[in-house]
């Protein structure tokens, strides 16, 4: 770790590359953890009814199962499945059916990449930068979950606040008591948000799952990072959201994923929080 951070010109490549094949996994986590999800729950659903069980096959494993394309289920040799340069050299179609691949692929492979590089020129080759890649792929892996089903899976978001709260126990960025204290903060203002908005409408304006990621963000960032990553994630959220109902000609009842605004808001406050904090206090002339 010691020659990677003397010598970035290796330590870069091999970041990008690491992102790139984890970005591929993110996919197939997105695209099948849901599936996976809403058959089990299908499943326990008849066994708890005491519904006669019927044929209702699996869908594909996260690992076990390898890719293959959606519409002719053709399975993918090891040069289709390159990340990034077998989208871009089969021009994002099926090299057999010639069916359009989603550009979502090349996307998450590429800001995967970017992100990684991004984790490793702040916070070196060490642990502190392969904590950072792990939570920046969890925040990954849950923004596209949600943007495509509007679940956030306690699959992942609970496992991300105990890899904190772990992280956090030896000081990696900070102690266990602020991350306690930011996971439990994190938890509890946006549940006091969904009760009495609920108390006041009868509806609920958010999923539980947000609540269990804003609690995950709080264990990665302190109770230090909770409030600007409120405040980043609902004015980020107000003004992509209003664009997008604009543009989609949706009205205000639509519902709106707020995870990826939440992700994003809590990766900048994770990497840049204090930075923000002080630019503040001193544009506020509070210091």
């Amino acid at each position: 770790m010691a020659f990677l951070d003397q010598n970035p010109q290796f330590g870069y490549p091999l970041a990008a590359g690491f992102g790139l094949l984890v970005g591929s996994f993110l996919n197939v986590v997105i695209l099948r953890l849901p599936a996976r999800l809403e058959w089990s729950w299908k499943r326990d659903s008849r066994e708890m009814l005491e519904i006669p069980d019927v044929y209702d096959p699996p869908p594909p494993g996260i690992v076990v199962e390898r890719s293959h394309c959606p519409q002719c289920k053709h399975v993918l040799s090891w040069f289709e499945n390159i990340p990034l340069v077998s989208w871009l050299a089969l021009r994002g179609r099926c090299r057999h059916c010639q069916a359009p691949i989603s550009a979502q692929y090349p996307l998450v492979e590429l800001l995967t990449m970017l992100m990684f590089v991004a984790c490793v020129a702040r916070f070196g080759f060490g642990w502190q930068g392969f904590g950072a890649m792990l939570f920046t792929a969890f925040l990954i892996a849950l923004s596209g979950i949600d943007l495509r089903t509007q679940l956030l899976p306690d699959q992942l978001t609970l496992p991300l606040m105990w890899l904190g709260l772990i992280a956090a126990s030896d000081n990696l960025y900070f102690g266990a008591k602020p991350a306690l204290l930011g996971a439990a903060v994190g938890y509890a203002s946006l549940w006091s948000v969904w009760w009495l908005f609920k108390q006041l409408t009868g509806k609920e304006g958010m999923g539980h799952g947000d609540f269990k990621l804003l609690a995950a963000i709080g264990a990665w960032t302190a109770l230090k990072g909770i409030l600007p990553t409120i405040l980043i994630s609902s004015l980020v959220g107000a003004i992509i959201g209003s664009a997008w109902l604009f543009a989609k000609g949706r009205d205000k009842a639509t519902p709106i994923p707020f995870g990826p605004y939440l992700a994003l808001a809590g990766w900048i406050v994770f990497f840049w929080g204090d930075a923000l904090v002080a630019a503040y206090m001193n544009y506020a002339g509070l210091r």
